[in-house]
């Protein structure tokens, strides 16, 4: 698994280039983040297992931000670039609201032009190496980049989001920012993909998750991640990770 920078031009609106390879095949439990996530497969099979069904993911496609674990599983010989956006940033390349794409897994084509992605398919497979693929991307989002302004109020609620890890009342929020609720809540998911609410609610548990100590009892981590219910934690957290938080730290390679 390699991770990039995108150029400085790029900065404000993706976080990273990854690029997973995968010899022998694996299965992994993807757990749900703040970002949207576009892909393109330059080799073999990835495929979404349920408990009755293997979907198989499309060659070139966009992940809108999840509440629920999803287990990928990666045939042998397999290789993703993936695109991971800044939260809000996903918006200056698509034109549909991205709360659209919440809980989905959606092909490319049905946002951008197929004859686009084909190219970068096929100039993907004749690159020889990282560098020439990350260039082959960075050339095509440049292209379909629409705007060079972020929304600096969008963004100031992420930020305040993320600095009291998770745990901010969303109707304050919005009166610091001087705007009502309902508007804010609106450009909000237009903007990232999800509610403010929701957006906080992964937060607080990839706060939770990064933070735990062994030493700790996760009655003590739930209350100090925001959680005065356990049986709302319990809840939570098993539809975040698909298991229990007892299950889940059980598991030493959890990360």
């Amino acid at each position: 698994m390699e991770r990039h920078l995108p150029v400085a031009i790029l900065q404000p609106f993706v976080k990273a280039f990854l690029i997973i390879e995968s010899g022998e095949g694996m299965e992994n439990n993807t757990l749900p983040d703040t970002s949207v996530v576009m892909s393109f497969r330059m080799k073999g099979t990835v495929s979404h297992l349920t408990q009755t069904l293997i979907n198989q993911l499309p060659a070139a496609g966009v992940s809108g931000l999840r509440k629920s674990a999803r287990l990928l599983k990666y045939d042998p010989d397999t290789a993703n670039f993936l695109v991971i956006f800044q939260e809000g940033g996903a918006t200056a390349f698509f034109k549909a609201p991205l709360h659209e794409l919440f809980e989905a897994q959606q092909p490319l084509d049905d946002l951008i032009r197929l004859y686009k992605i084909k190219e970068v398919e096929e100039r993907l497979s004749e690159a020889t190496d990282d560098q020439q693929r990350i260039a082959v991307v960075e050339e095509f989002l440049l292209a379909e980049l629409r705007t060079h302004e972020p929304d600096l109020l969008v963004n100031h609620a992420v930020q305040q989001i993320k600095n009291t890890n998770g745990n901010i009342k969303i109707k304050s929020l919005a009166a610091d920012l001087y705007i009502s609720q309902d508007a804010f809540e609106k450009r909000f998911r237009r903007s990232v993909g999800t509610s403010p609410k929701q957006f906080s609610a992964i937060v607080r548990l990839r706060h939770l998750l990064d933070h735990y100590n062994a030493a700790e009892s996760l009655t003590d981590a739930a209350y100090n991640a925001g959680y005065f219910d356990q049986a709302h934690f319990i809840k939570d957290f098993k539809a975040f990770t698909g298991r229990t938080p007892q299950e889940f730290f059980q598991n030493a390679t959890w990360w």
